[in-house]
């Protein structure tokens, strides 16, 4: 039975898209079997594993509306052991489409139990915003795993994010854990991202990895070449830091 794992901050550009591919990518390379779901709008997952945004072939978006079987919106070995079902501009709707859906908090979940015996790790890729489509991926995962940039504001946002996973455990799914808090975009050279980790880590009680995701600039690079990094770069200190990650969700299992 799969593992299901929503990766969620409503804060923006705080590496959530780039820890969704490269896990997926560095579970996939240990020999674990992962499907990714692209539940963002901007597709940015998408686009990070060289597929196209605006390909006909079914997305989340229908698969969220019960539209298509979810079988029919797998685009399998897009790495190896790695299958994806893809996202686009469509998704941003799915708000207002939702609304004529019964249990529509549960849609995404429902889809994902035909297909769970199949994987050791489904991936959710959310939104950075606390909407209906994060609060369907919560519904459908196991943990939320949290990305927090090393910078001033980590902090900022992180305990209503904390309030939603409680209130989706309480009202939804009581089965939905924090996985963890993963610090990425860490630079060694500033004092910053060294008080911010242990600014986290004195104010939070939750479980906070080992691993820290350096800023890097082949990790910066890798998703305009539609690549993951354990491929772009093999042998980059960001591909090694998500392999280590990757060990440590293992490890968690």
């Amino acid at each position: 039975m799969g593992r299901t794992i929503a990766i969620a901050n409503q804060k923006g550009g705080v590496g959530k898209t780039t820890t969704a591919i490269n896990l997926s990518a560095c579970l996939a390379e240990a020999g674990q079997r992962v499907l990714v779901i692209d539940i963002d709008p901007q597709g940015n997952t998408t686009s990070g594993f060289g597929l196209s945004k605006d390909g006909s072939n079914n997305t989340v978006y229908e698969v969220i509306l019960q539209e298509c079987n979810i079988r029919d919106a797998i685009i399998e070995n897009v790495v190896d052991n790695l299958d994806i079902i893809t996202s686009n501009v469509n998704l941003a709707g799915a708000e207002i489409d939702l609304i004529d859906i019964d249990n529509r908090e549960y849609s995404l979940k429902s889809a994902i139990t035909e297909v769970r015996d199949q994987y050791d790790y489904i991936i959710l890729d959310c939104p950075p915003s606390l909407s209906m489509l994060t609060v369907n991926a919560m519904t459908a995962a196991d943990t939320v795993l949290v990305p927090i940039q090393c910078e001033y504001y980590a902090l900022e946002g992180l305990t209503q994010l904390i309030h939603t996973i409680n209130l989706v455990k309480k009202k939804l799914n009581p089965e939905l854990e924090l996985e963890g808090v993963v610090f990425t975009m860490y630079d060694s050279r500033t004092n910053l991202s060294l008080q911010v980790v242990e600014n986290v880590k004195d104010n939070l009680q939750e479980n906070i990895y080992k691993t820290i995701i350096p800023r890097n600039i082949r990790l910066a690079e890798a998703p305009s070449h539609g690549l993951p990094i354990n491929i772009y770069d093999s042998k980059s200190s960001g591909a090694e830091s998500y392999r280590m990650l990757a060990a440590e969700v293992m490890g968690n299992k």
